[in-house]
């Protein structure tokens, strides 16, 4: 803590940021000092974001002091006011009262900020981070606070406020949002068009329709076409399907970036439980996706059942049909899995018709069994059939079949680590046995051979769940692991369970950096950094931010030097959201083998933001996303360490599916210093 008496200011802003990603309790004393006494704004302002980045309550009273002084620089009270929103987010359920005056804080904050005179052109930088923290801590009655922002002159404000009301799903201000239907920012229609379908607006049908269908924004349209899944109005489905039919006409097998909507449109038909008339197109899309589009599949099983099962003919046919598509395909295999497993979650089928979630069951435990098929495909390409089981898993487990954990013990011994992640999962959700105990213990030895640690993450919350002595002591042997993340949940899953607390024994992270790395690092500060990302759609370019987040940037570097992302598959796309990338499984679970420490850092998510990827805390590795749009959400939580500066609009088009060809990083001369 001395360097926060520095008398550099950058060194004491620095050790101020340096304290919050530690997160350590005992720098909340020095930080209030700080954030109360220091003579540089700056410092104060880092001070107030450390201190939520602790999320200690211990901190929120020097900032809530930062609040209710209106005459407070405006840097400092926007984080403060950030930092109180991340503190009552983390704050146990027994502090809820607690929780609530945090949040009456930020509500009172909130109201001067929309009441006060202005002069000139205003900042909004505490309107904005106000709403995200109203978002973060749910204080009650939140909602009429929030809706006065809607009519802002700023039309981030006015898009973050509802954002704010439609994740929180609160229903106010709707006049106004009908209104902002036809704003001139399309960020503003596809958040206003968003909280109308939460709310289940009828009166803006005609409205949402019309977006869905004609606006020129695919974010709108997006947001419009799952509105009117929420309004339930089967009027829409037919536009809907024409809308769909003519997007179509594309050749889609080459994944044009109008598959994203034609998607969007699948799921909402699917939700609507449209007339059969869409079947015909369902149909076509799935031969021409192969099965590998789950949103299809779903709204197939639930418009027609007795149609789609249909498809794989009868009996042993089918069986020997969805073994010859693991064995081929598994992103396939995993998008029939979701649509059998859709038959469970439907309850007019799972009632009424009880014959067809037989033959789904007897489906599931086919693909299961495709070892023992009898069947070989011969492809000089690696097929990893194993990556499909974690879906059948999941959907055989819907139907809550009676030997639901036996097959899950046997998954145990897979060689594959997110298979058997998945079983001790399913079997951690089962009423505890002592059968599952003994499996789940003799599971645990082969997790110390694992890259991934899914596995032993998941082991160790299954075991707590069996609330057995001989659980516990299993528990306890994870404590010697060298993975910290694994210490971590063994400590906590043995205080959950009331067998001790053994907080010391989780340790200091063991960084894999050395001074080589860190010196290679920090030598990017100050340098043009750029990696230019060669995709199946053409090329965008990231500007790197090593100021922001210097490992982060390294590693991120370092993978690509090595042709890690060469040839990897885009498995996440979220149209208004992100794209994600850079597991070269395939199926959003894979990664380097190691895990980096988060660099949270001040840098907003504003459209084309480049984040890490987690899990949770110190989880990040090489999947990494690019926003579509601001998600101020993410503010704080995600470490941003690079903005797409070229070819956003190849981001745009990306479906998943696509494939990074190449990331070739290129450095430039010295930034010139801004004066």
């Amino acid at each position: 803590m001395q360097l926060l008496s520095n008398q550099s200011p950058a060194v004491r802003k620095r050790a101020a940021l340096a304290a919050g990603r530690i997160g350590d309790e005992g720098a909340v004393k020095s930080l209030s000092d700080v954030l109360e006494h220091d003579s540089d704004i700056s410092v104060r302002a880092m001070a107030a974001f450390a201190l939520g980045e602790i999320e200690s309550d211990a901190g929120a009273d020097a900032l809530i002091a930062v609040l209710k002084d209106t005459s407070a620089p405006v840097e400092i009270r926007a984080r403060a006011i950030e930092g109180l929103g991340k503190i009552a987010a983390a704050l146990p359920r027994e502090k809820e009262a607690r929780q609530h005056e945090l949040g009456a804080a930020i509500l009172a904050a909130l109201n001067y900020e929309v009441s006060r005179p202005v002069r000139g052109i205003p900042d909004t930088s505490v309107s904005l981070l106000g709403l995200t923290a109203a978002l973060r801590s749910r204080p009650p009655d939140a909602g009429p606070t929030i809706a006065k922002f809607l009519s802002s002159f700023d039309p981030r404000v006015r898009a973050d406020a509802a954002n704010a009301l439609a994740r929180l799903r609160l229903k106010d201000g709707l006049d106004q949002l009908r209104k902002l239907t036809s704003d001139v920012d399309p960020i503003v229609r596809a958040n206003a068009v968003r909280v109308l379908g939460i709310s289940e607006d009828k009166q803006s049908y005609d409205t949402l329709l019309a977006l869905a269908t004609n606006d020129k924004d695919l974010r709108v349209r997006v947001n419009a076409i799952r509105a009117l899944a929420s309004l339930k109005d089967l009027r829409a489905a037919e536009p809907l399907l024409k809308r769909g039919q003519l997007l179509s006409q594309r050749n889609l097998a080459n994944l044009p970036p109008e598959l994203n909507e034609i998607l969007e449109i699948a799921t909402t038909l699917g939700r609507l439980r449209s007339p059969t008339s869409a079947t015909g197109w369902l149909h076509q899309l799935n031969e021409t996706l192969n099965h590998r589009a789950p949103e299809v599949e779903l709204a197939f099983v639930r418009i027609a059942p007795a149609t789609y099962l249909a498809e794989f003919g009868p009996g042993a046919q089918a069986k020997r049909k969805v073994q010859e598509t693991i064995l081929l395909d598994w992103r396939a295999a995993s998008g029939i899995a979701a649509g059998l497993g859709e038959m469970a979650a439907t309850p007019e089928i799972a009632s009424v018709m009880p014959q067809l979630t037989a033959s789904a069951q007897s489906l599931l435990r086919a693909m299961l069994d495709y070892r023992n098929s009898g069947l070989h495909i011969n492809t000089l390409v690696a097929v990893h059939s194993e990556y499909a089981i974690p879906d059948v898993l999941r959907a055989l487990a819907a139907f809550k079949p009676p030997d639901l954990a036996s097959v899950a013990r046997a998954e145990l011994n897979d060689g594959d680590a997110i298979v058997r992640s998945t079983a001790a999962e399913l079997l951690g959700d089962l009423p505890p046995a002592e059968e599952n105990t003994r499996a789940l213990i003799a599971a645990w030895p082969q997790t110390t051979n694992d890259t991934l640690n899914d596995a032993a993450l998941s082991i160790l919350d299954a075991l707590g769940k069996q609330k057995s002595s001989a659980a516990n002591e299993q528990v306890k042997q994870a404590l010697k692991s060298d993975d910290h993340l694994i210490r971590r949940r063994a400590v906590a899953v043995l205080k959950a369970n009331g067998a001790g607390d053994f907080s010391s024994q989780i340790g200091t992270v063991h960084t894999r950096n050395t001074r080589a790395d860190y010196n290679r690092a920090l030598g990017r500060i100050g340098k043009n950094v750029r990696a230019v990302v060669t995709t199946s759609k053409g090329s965008f370019t990231i500007e790197l931010l090593p100021e922001a987040a210097p490992l982060t940037v390294d590693n991120f570097v370092q993978l690509a030097q090595r042709d890690y992302f060469r040839n990897v598959t885009i498995h996440r796309v979220v149209p208004n959201f992100v794209i994600q990338d850079g597991d070269p499984r395939g199926d959003g679970n894979g990664g380097p083998g190691y895990q980096i420490r988060c660099e949270i850092n001040e840098v907003p998510y504003d459209r084309a933001a480049v984040g890490m990827a987690l899990s949770g805390k110190d989880t990040g590795g090489s999947q990494w996303f690019v926003t579509h749009s601001p998600q101020p959400h993410l503010d704080g939580g995600y470490t941003v360490f690079g903005r797409v500066v070229a070819g956003m609009d190849v981001v745009d088009k990306i479906v998943r599916g696509d494939v990074i060809q190449s990331i070739v990083i290129k450095q430039g001369a010295t930034r010139p210093r801004k004066r």
